[in-house]
């Protein structure tokens, strides 16, 4: 298997169950886009290639399509693996798919991509794939222009270091070439993570991979520098349910021949 950036590897091994507890689901729109962008359908078989906890599974099984998942971090995998009984849960990366030539449908990344973005990744998902399939790409992206989330990003990006980040765009260059999927303009959702301020403020951001794995007094500085935007923010303060605004971005990504 491929090595996994240290942050992921760490961070969301750490800690799965906040992740599966603060990670926001996924606009039920996207539903309709995983059937008609992507042909998502019973009879169909799809993989979820970095699937996490299954956030984004659970969406694409609802398609009826045969849903597969590879995930490399096994306590993701394991949290995957017993909240979505139906689903194949395997051990695997990006770069090497545990599954036959041309024996899937469409393949989809959530919140995923940007950890494995590689030409070596695109040729994978270009072998497994059927002629015709499609390439699907998805991304919760925080809403900056939002006062209050734009204060959650000055309080963790100085810590990313060189963690791979959908923002960077660093994710589009293995495109350029051309040689395997043409990545069209996004078709856009919007979506709110609705629930209490620990849930989608706190533990949304403490599962971020590269704050999950840092050292305790450095996990504790950056929950109390939340805790305080949530004690102190009008639009926070003493509020029983937040909705926490992020708008969706949808890839249907062409596989050439």
């Amino acid at each position: 298997m491929k090595d996994v950036h240290a942050a992921a590897q760490q961070g969301y091994a750490v800690d799965a169950g906040r992740y599966a507890r603060g990670r926001p689901e996924y606009p039920a729109a996207l539903e309709g886009w995983l059937r008609e962008r992507l042909g998502l359908q019973a009879g169909a078989t799809v993989v979820d290639v970095g699937a996490g906890t299954g956030k984004f599974t659970k969406l694409v099984a609802a398609t009826e399509a045969q849903t597969l998942a590879v995930e490399p971090v096994d306590a993701m995998r394991e949290q995957l693996a017993r909240s979505l009984a139906a689903v194949q849960a395997l051990a695997g990366s990006a770069e090497a798919l545990p599954l036959e030539d041309g024996s899937v449908d469409a393949v989809v990344c959530a919140q995923a991509f940007h950890w494995f973005a590689t030409e070596a990744a695109l040729a994978e998902m270009h072998r497994v794939l059927r002629p015709g399939g499609r390439l699907g790409l998805v991304w919760n992206v925080r809403d900056e222009s939002v006062d209050w989330v734009a204060r959650i990003t000055e309080i963790i990006t100085p810590l990313e270091g060189d963690v791979p980040r959908f923002y960077k765009g660093d994710w589009r260059r293995p495109f350029d070439a051309g040689s395997f999927f043409e990545l069209p303009a996004p078709e856009v959702f919007a979506y709110q993570h609705v629930g209490t301020p620990q849930a989608v403020v706190v533990d949304r951001i403490m599962s971020v991979s590269f704050i999950a794995a840092l050292a305790p007094a450095g996990k504790a500085r950056v929950q109390a520098a939340l805790q305080e935007l949530v004690d102190s923010h009008p639009a926070l303060r003493g509020r029983q349910e937040v909705a926490f605004p992020y708008r969706t971005e949808a890839y249907c990504c062409t596989r050439r021949p």
